[in-house]
């Protein structure tokens, strides 16, 4: 009887153990992803509130504004990591303003604070990936291993940043760009930590499985009216899974840009 008890205590410990770093782990990427729950939040509340004074793409981004204004009040944000959101902000806007005037999607609702069609409230569904992975970087302790150098680095991630706007005149080669992506990236990792014990994880895996959650996230923005596809003119429907690719690559490209810079504040600091 007293084997079997230690063997229940035992065997209860091996099962706890993961759920506690499960749970942790959870804690950790929810306290991460407090910008983009802020953005469906408001996005959801917005479409179903009477709102007066201001139409809704304006309460939008005024929402937006005090929410980052509260992050880095609170310490939640540093100011470097304010910095990298802003620079991700305005890359947004600059593809929203190019995609919507050819066409790709519109913002259909009325706003004061719009330009060439684009509310800015906008740019900020980038800076909250941006958000999201410095928040993640920080609270996960997340290393870099086998990173490749700079040379290969910067003109890839420059290279799938103006393919969103080439491919409208040119040929489409996100999928070029995806593969090399893999080889450029095959022997790197990336390692975080979880209650002091060490994971790691191949980059490229990480790439799609961060792609696929902004498409998921990305059906509930166009439910809940923060921007229309064409084929969503008459009724809500699905994204096409194609626009995951797209996610993709636009996840690579922040990704990109946060280790960049990342490495060379390392750099600066020693």
């Amino acid at each position: 009887m007293i084997k079997e008890a230690r063997y229940e205590v035992a065997w209860g410990k091996r099962i706890s153990r993961p759920v506690r770093q499960l749970v942790r782990f959870g804690w950790e990427q929810a306290m991460s992803c407090l910008f983009p729950v802020v953005i469906f939040g408001s996005l959801a509340a917005t479409q179903v509130i009477p709102l007066p004074f201001l139409p809704r793409y304006d309460w939008l981004l005024l929402i937006f504004l005090l929410m980052q204004w509260w992050m880095v009040r609170s310490g939640l944000e540093t100011k470097d990591e304010l910095k990298v959101i802003t620079l991700f902000h305005l890359i947004g806007l600059a593809l929203e303003i190019f995609k919507v005037n050819m066409g790709s999607w519109s913002y259909p609702e009325e706003g004061y604070f719009k330009i060439l069609g684009v509310p800015l409230y906008s740019g900020f569904m980038y800076a909250s990936v941006a958000s999201y992975l410095c928040q993640a970087w920080r609270r996960l302790d997340v290393k870099l291993v086998k990173w490749p150098p700079s040379f290969l680095v910067i003109p890839l991630g420059a290279a799938i940043y103006l393919n969103f706007f080439t491919h409208h005149f040119w040929v489409d080669i996100r999928w070029w760009l995806a593969g090399l992506v893999i080889v450029v990236f095959w022997r790197s990792w990336v390692t975080y930590e979880v209650n002091r014990v060490q994971y790691r994880m191949p980059i490229a895996f990480s790439f799609i499985l961060i792609g696929f959650f902004i498409w998921v996230a990305e059906n509930i923005a166009t439910f809940f009216g923060a921007w229309q596809y064409p084929n969503q003119t008459e009724a809500w429907s699905l994204v096409h899974l194609g626009k995951v690719s797209s996610w993709l690559l636009l996840v690579i490209v922040s990704f990109l840009i946060v280790a960049t810079l990342k490495q060379t504040k390392a750099k600066i600091s020693r």
